[in-house]
């Protein structure tokens, strides 16, 4: 039996990536939910007005000996623009902004190094990816949990979901199920 890690990440909405995460070698579980904010217990409601300071995060649960901590990483640079401040595609507010929340000093230092990576190539150009310390991770409500799978056929999920679950098949297919 092997032993498990969790990442917590936001990168715009968390349907978006539930659904490209759900799909690669290695992650065991992933669940939508709220973090980075100062208001205990936040629905989802409250954390659409961008009021609450929380992200919409997924907090994977992945098998560090089949996928590292870096491979979760690069996979969340491919799918979601981290050079947009609080904006992701047709989302808007600090809500859907870009930022790794570390369970600890190993993964901060695994974030900064490969965001100074990135930004050295001019991959991206200028990133605005915070990188924080978890502090407190809220479960979304039941109905934000498997939301691509529960929904394919809905326009969000034809219109943005997919063509990042798309990219994720392009990109890193050696990572996937």
């Amino acid at each position: 039996m092997s032993s498990t890690a969790n990442a917590t990440l936001g990168g715009g909405c968390f349907w978006c990536l539930e659904a490209v995460y759900q799909e690669v070698d290695g992650v065991e579980s992933v669940v939508s939910g709220y973090a980075g904010g100062d208001v205990p217990n936040p629905s989802y409601r409250q954390v659409c007005t961008g009021d609450t300071g929380h992200a919409e995060v997924v907090q994977l649960t992945y098998d560090p000996s089949r996928l590292s901590y870096r491979d979760v990483l690069e996979i969340f640079f491919t799918i979601h623009d981290p050079t947009t401040k609080d904006r992701q595609g047709p989302d808007v507010g600090p809500q859907y902004r870009s930022i790794i929340l570390h369970h600890d000093s190993d993964q901060e230092q695994v974030a900064t190094d490969l965001i100074e990576e990135l930004e050295a190539e001019d991959v991206f150009g200028t990133i605005v990816t915070e990188v924080e310390p978890l502090d407190t991770f809220y479960e979304a409500e039941e109905e934000h949990q498997n939301y691509y799978r529960n929904n394919p056929s809905r326009r969000y999920c034809q219109s943005v979901i997919s063509p990042k679950v798309t990219k994720l098949r392009q990109k890193h297919a050696d990572k996937l199920q």
